[in-house]
C-alpha cells in the first residue's frame, strides 16, 4: 500500500497541466474571433452610416459643388439597401505585420444611376464602413485621411468596390 500514496496527485497535476493548456489554445482562439466580430459590427455601423448621409443628399459644400457639375442625380434624396457584407482573409501581409482581411459590401439603389454614380455612393459607404472600424479599435491615428487600410491588433482592413445588385 505504500507504492499508491502519490497516484491521485500525479493523475491531478496531469489533468489540470492539459486543462490549462487547452484553456490558453481557447482563449486565443476566442480572442481573434472577437476581433474579427467587433469589426464585422463596426463594418455594419459604417455601411448604415455611409448609406443613411448618401440617401439624405447631405454633403459638404465642396462636394455639392462637384456633384452639381457631373452627378446632378446625387443631390436629390434616394434609397440604398444594404444586401450583404462579408469578407475576405487575404492571408498575412508582410508590410504591416498582420493577416490582410477584404471587405465586399453588396447593395441595391432605388434609381438607376450610371457606373461614376454608383462609384461615388459606393466611395462615401466604404469610407464610414473603414472610418467606423477605426474609431471601433482605436487606430485612427496610424492611418491616412480615408481611413485606407485601417487596422485593429492583429488585422489591416480593406474594401472592395461596392457591389450593386
Amino acid at each position: 500500500m505504500k507504492g499508491n500514496n502519490g497516484q491521485i496527485s500525479g493523475e491531478y497535476l496531469l489533468l489540470s497541466g492539459v486543462l490549462i493548456i487547452v484553456l490558453i489554445l481557447s482563449f486565443v482562439f476566442i480572442a481573434g474571433e472577437d476581433e474579427l466580430n467587433r469589426a464585422m459590427a463596426a463594418s455594419r455601423n459604417g455601411v448604415i452610416e455611409g448609406i443613411s448621409t448618401s440617401s439624405s443628399a447631405s454633403y459638404s459644400t465642396d462636394t455639392y459643388y462637384d456633384y452639381s457639375d457631373s452627378k446632378n442625380n446625387l443631390l436629390d434624396p434616394y434609397s440604398v439597401e444594404l444586401v450583404n457584407i462579408s469578407y475576405t482573409e487575404l492571408g498575412w501581409d508582410n508590410n504591416y505585420d498582420k493577416k490582410k482581411i477584404r471587405f465586399e459590401v453588396y447593395a441595391k439603389a432605388s434609381k438607376n444611376f450610371n457606373k461614376k454614380e454608383l462609384d461615388s455612393i459606393g466611395d462615401r459607404i466604404n469610407f464610414n464602413l473603414r472610418k467606423s472600424i477605426a474609431i471601433t479599435f482605436n487606430t485612427t491615428s496610424s492611418t491616412n485621411s480615408l481611413y485606407n487600410p485601417v487596422f485593429s491588433p492583429h488585422y489591416v482592413y480593406t474594401t472592395a468596390n461596392v457591389k450593386w445588385v
